[in-house]
């Protein structure tokens, strides 16, 4: 695989609660370079990513109800509406994840159902596709929850489904932390759930290419890291993935 074919797995992401508009600026200038699929960047810089991607085949991606989940259902529509009037191609939404803890899903399955209805109705009026990806945070949900929250997802019409927002606190009973982001185990298991029909984005800890391999292997067709230039920089085109999605 080349770093050109890598690369449009990539969302170049930069949700840094501090970052300015140079950051973003040059976030946006780096994924022109490689040709990523989309920058990810909080809805405050959605209109600045557009413009500044303005002419190029890279997506604008913005976050809504991030990072906990724990808005309401109108509050993720008004915020998915705002951010497609602004310029955004592509929403990654967090689901409301006390639902998916207390098993839930048919809430789960609203919320899901109320973003993805108003993302379509406003990518119609905006005249261009919107794709939905739903943010599970695995690190915080069993795998039973976390294959109905892909059911769920699937059945209100998501593009994907999405391992984590990277900001979640896991921690063990020894309350040491645990991991936050994707993991292969996981990633296998949205896959499976899913199937061929939706993409599963892989995202969180990614900052290497032999991670970013393991995460495609697994079945991810979309990769969220902060570290895209750096893996691209360091990547090694005689590495093999087979990856079908």
């Amino acid at each position: 695989m080349t770093k050109e074919e890598v690369a449009k797995y990539i969302d170049h992401t930069l949700l840094a609660p501090q970052a300015g508009i140079r950051e973003i600026v040059l976030l946006c200038q780096e994924a022109k370079r490689y040709n990523f699929a989309s920058v990810c960047v909080n809805p405050v810089y959605v209109s600045a990513a557009a413009d500044e991607l303005s002419g190029s085949d890279v997506k604008v991606c913005t976050v809504v109800g991030f990072p906990l989940g724990a808005t309401t259902t109108k509050d993720k529509i008004s915020e998915s509406v705002n951010a497609i009037a602004n310029g955004a191609d592509e929403i990654d939404m967090v689901i409301n994840i006390g639902a998916a803890k207390d098993g839930r899903f048919s809430e789960v399955g609203t919320d899901i159902q109320g973003v993805v209805d108003a993302c379509k109705d406003a990518a119609k009026k905006a005249g261009r596709p919107v794709i939905v990806k739903t943010i599970l945070e695995t690190c915080l949900l069993d795998d039973n929850a976390i294959v109905n929250c892909c059911l769920c997802a699937k059945k209100a019409g998501a593009d994907f489904v999405k391992t984590s927002t990277g900001f979640a606190n896991p921690k063990g009973i020894d309350g040491n932390p645990l991991p936050n982001g994707a993991s292969e185990h996981h990633v296998k298991l949205m896959r499976e759930t899913v199937g061929d029909d939706m993409g599963v984005k892989a995202s969180g800890g990614i900052r290497s290419a032999r991670t970013l391999i393991t995460m495609l292997e697994a079945g991810a067709n979309r990769i969220g890291t902060s570290s895209g230039a750096k893996i691209l920089e360091n990547w090694d085109e005689s590495k093999t993935v087979h990856n079908k999605y």
